[in-house]
């Protein structure tokens, strides 16, 4: 499952690396973009394309792999979509969560008074281990990327990394 789809291109990527995906997102726009791009890939039968509110939203089966890429939302703490990603990870199912780190926030992004809705690996981990189920962590790291701005400006960026295994489920 790739939770905050977007237009797709995750869940496109998945899917043409042979995954069979569920793919989930709260916009309906997005979703409706996701889909065209999916089926000008051919991949439309590969992917199930599902409008959902994560607070709210808790899926009937527990997933092989839950993705979730640059899930920052005002509206939903980073806590409570990791809770919902964490939920729907099946036992010896992977989590992926890959997201903007609050020390390495490009100069033009204007999120520098948001690094609230921002996390560290560290924080990542602490909210993962803290919650329900037992969970190996496999990756936990800052990466820098070097990144170009609209206008050409260049700047190093930092995204936090987690992938973890359920060991157990939640009792």
């Amino acid at each position: 499952m790739h939770l905050g789809c977007g237009e797709g291109a995750d869940a496109i990527w998945l899917a043409q690396h042979g995954w069979t995906v569920t793919a989930v997102d709260v916009s309906a726009v997005a979703l409706e973009r996701a889909e065209a791009h999916a089926a000008d890939a051919g991949l439309q039968e590969r992917i199930v394309w599902l409008q959902r509110n994560f607070g709210s939203w808790h899926p009937e089966k527990g997933f092989d792999l839950v993705s979730s890429q640059f899930l920052h939302s005002p509206l939903l703490p980073w806590r409570d979509s990791l809770a919902s990603a964490a939920a729907a990870v099946a036992p010896g199912g992977a989590l992926l969560v890959v997201g903007h780190h609050p020390e390495g926030l490009t100069p033009w992004s204007g999120h520098a008074d948001m690094k609230d809705k921002f996390f560290t690996p560290e924080d990542l981990i602490d909210a993962l281990t803290s919650g329900p189920g037992t969970w190996r962590i496999n990756v936990a790291d800052s990466r820098e990327r070097a990144v170009t701005s609209p206008d050409g400006q260049h700047a190093t960026t930092i995204d936090s990394v987690l992938r973890a295994t359920r060991s157990s489920s939640p009792k």
